[in-house]
């Protein structure tokens, strides 16, 4: 890695939840760059603004009122910007569908989010520390769902 912090972008309709996620991010020993979005529309202007640079990881909700993580994901993997960029989801859900669904629409990795705190960064640092595991083809569906 360079010198550069990395660009995280979370997308979340939960304002706890972003909370907690830049916080666990500023008490983690790693240089980060953390934004957030409310929704599914706000993410996907972020992500088509020529201006903006690309987020190394987007951790992305998928029940998010506008404009749900699903359509994101698909979005995202039909625009030739964006089609590259790592997505985590980072749901509730535990749903098999779910899950299946957003493995076979490309995202990267699933995680469930963590109620706790100190699992949430041991989960994000776990997270960022082996995207390359996660980033390129094939994909794997047995490590797809992340265990904290």
């Amino acid at each position: 890695m360079n010198n550069e912090p990395l660009k995280i972008l979370l997308a979340d309709d939960d304002e706890s939840d972003r909370t907690n996620f830049s916080e666990a991010f500023q008490e983690l020993d790693m240089k980060t760059t953390v934004n957030t979005v409310n929704n599914g529309e706000e993410l996907m202007e972020y992500l088509t603004n020529e201006g903006t640079p690309l987020p190394y990881l987007l951790f992305l909700d998928l029940n998010m009122p506008r404009k749900n993580g699903l359509q994101c994901l698909k979005e995202i993997r039909s625009h030739k910007k964006l089609k590259d960029v790592m997505v985590a989801i980072y749901s509730t859900s535990s749903s098999q569908k779910d899950i299946e669904e957003t493995f076979l629409t490309g995202a990267n990795v699933y995680i469930k989010k963590p109620t706790d705190f100190g699992i949430l960064k041991r989960v994000l640092d776990k997270i960022v520390k082996a995207a390359s595991l996660y980033r390129a083809p094939p994909f794997n569906r047995d490590n797809f769902l992340f265990q904290a």
